[in-house]
Formats: structure tokens, sequence, C-alpha cells
């Protein structure tokens, strides 16, 4: 392979340069249909990684990309839908929040997992899995394998609650209600609540999605949260993450001008493929040396924080 290596990855020149911003420009492209979903996404740019192609310039765009389609995203929330779950689902969203991220760090520090990562996974775990990510990752400031790796726990994990937790819920004999509040708090992305809600039946697939809803928009004070934080230690980079606040007046915006849904949602969906964009150049900017920095442990550290708050938000749903 001709070109020049850097922290393990070959920056290729001239005519196989060339070539390799076509496999990049043509996978973008494949990012806007929907058989390319976020998890294929990620899994394609680590490919890339592990075989040592690497854009020269356009991993510089990830940040932005990832911040213009958290706000996109805020258009497509129900806003109406949010006020109304939160009438029973508010009180059980915040104890499980702060929960969640509490118990994250101590598991982080258990572990020995690297600060960035932990929060991340607990983020992602707490609120509305790779979403949440996103929107902390600009704000930590954190790197691509440390992104990366969070986003593979959350996502494989997702994969594994889509068929366990009607399962579970079928032989513990869970009401449709209960079953979607359970559903809502202990699996992380809202695409795999909703599967998991809609296996189970209607009336946990309408709970499971109005709860999730609530939970997103502890996005917001969450960010801000951090933010302040990395400020208050010390972090000289750290930037009041302006996109949040914006995500924020998307969703007000949307909700006091109905009258332009249809364009409401081009821009949610918009900003659900600018999302897949940015997990593949996530994932094709890391190495194998960052991947074996971190691996296991990451895992060890998702795993028995899901488990954990799959297991203790039931028994607070069912005292």
């Amino acid at each position: 392979m001709e070109g020049v290596k850097v922290r393990g990855k070959y920056l290729l020149t001239g005519r196989k340069e060339t070539i390799y911003k076509r496999f990049y420009h043509f996978v973008i492209f494949l990012c806007f249909l929907p058989f390319l979903s976020p998890a294929i996404a990620l899994f394609t740019g680590l490919l890339f990684s592990l075989f040592g192609f690497r854009h020269a310039t356009i991993h510089r765009f990830t940040s932005p990309v990832l911040q213009l389609s958290i706000v996109l995203m805020g258009f497509g929330m129900s806003l109406n839908e949010v006020i109304t779950a939160s009438k029973t689902g508010f009180v059980t969203t915040a104890i499980s929040v702060v929960s969640v991220m509490l118990l994250g760090i101590l598991l982080g520090k258990l572990f020995r997992v690297e600060k960035n990562i932990t929060l991340l996974i607990a983020t992602g775990t707490a609120i509305c899995g790779g979403s949440a990510i996103a929107a902390v990752a600009p704000i930590l400031n954190s790197k691509s394998y440390q992104n990366s790796f969070a986003l593979i726990v959350v996502f494989v994990l997702n994969a594994v609650a889509l068929f366990i937790f009607p399962f579970v819920g079928r032989e513990l004999g869970l009401s449709q209600e209960l079953f979607g509040n359970w559903a809502a708090i202990a699996i992380h992305d809202t695409s795999s609540v909703v599967g998991a809600g809609a296996e189970y039946g209607e009336k946990a697939l309408q709970v499971a999605t109005t709860v999730k809803l609530i939970r997103a928009l502890w996005i917001v004070p969450l960010s801000l949260v951090i933010a302040f934080l990395q400020k208050k230690n010390g972090a000289r980079s750290v930037k009041f993450p302006w996109f949040i606040l914006f995500f924020l007046f998307a969703i007000l915006f949307a909700n006091f001008f109905p009258g332009l849904q249809a364009s409401y949602d081009h821009f949610s969906w918009l900003g659900k493929r600018g999302m897949v964009i940015a997990l593949f150049l996530i994932g094709s900017n890391i190495t194998l040396g960052e991947i074996k920095q971190s691996g296991p442990r990451s895992f060890a550290l998702g795993i028995t924080l899901w488990v954990l708050t799959a297991v203790g938000s039931l028994f607070f749903l069912i005292r």
C-alpha cells in the first residue's frame, strides 16, 4: 500500500488517495438510504479503519455533522406527547437518569475505564443510546475510539434487548403499561425501544415511545451539567454546547408552528441520516491499538451497568 503511515493508518497519496476518497463518498451516499442502519455504518467505518484506509481531511467534519444532526432530529419530537407522558413518567425518569449516571461513574472507576468512555456509556444507558452519546461527545472533546467503543457497546446491547425484553416480559406476566415503562428505561436506543414495545403489544408501544421521548429531553440538562463540570475542572477547550440549545429550540419551534409539519419531517429524516454518516466517520477514524486499549473493560462496564439498570428499574416499577 502506498502512502504515509500515521497513527497506524495510511494517508494515501496520488491516485490511490483519489480512489479511496471515492470509497468514502460512496459510503456517505449510501448512508442516505434506509437499508444502511447506524450499526452497519459504524461497522463499515471500522472495516475501513482495520484495512488502513483513512480520508486525509474529512474527519474534521465529524463533530459538526454530529451536532447538526442532533439539532435536526429535534424537529421530529412531539412536545404534546412528552407533556402527556410526563404526568406519569417524569418522576420515574428523573430518578432513573440520575441513578444510572451515578452508578455508571462508580462502575467506571471500579473497572478502571477511561473517564470519557465511562461518561459516554453512562449517558447512552441513562438517556437514549447513540443519540445521547453523539450529543455529549463534542462537549467532552472525546477521541474517536472513545466514541466508537461507547457506541459499539450500546448497539450490541440494543440488539440483545430487542429479543430478550419481550421474552422476559411475557415470562413474568408484565402488563402492557409496565412493560412499556420498563423498556423505555432499560433499553438504550429509541429504535430498539419501539421495536420491543411493538413486539409486546400496542399499548406497550405507545407507553414505551412517549416515556422514551421524556428521557430524550434529558440530553439538554445533562449536556449543560457536563459542560459546566468540564469547565470547572479546568478543561481549557470546553465550549458552551450551543447546539443543545438549538436542539431545544427546534423542538419548541416545531410544536408552536405545526403548519410546517411536512418540512419538519424532512429535517428529522435528514438528522437521522446525518447521524448515520457521523457514525461511519467515527468508526473509520480509530486504530487497532485504540481498540485493544479499552475494549474488554468498556464492554464489562456497559454490560454490568445495563443489567443493573434493567433489574433495578424492573424492581422499582413492580414494587
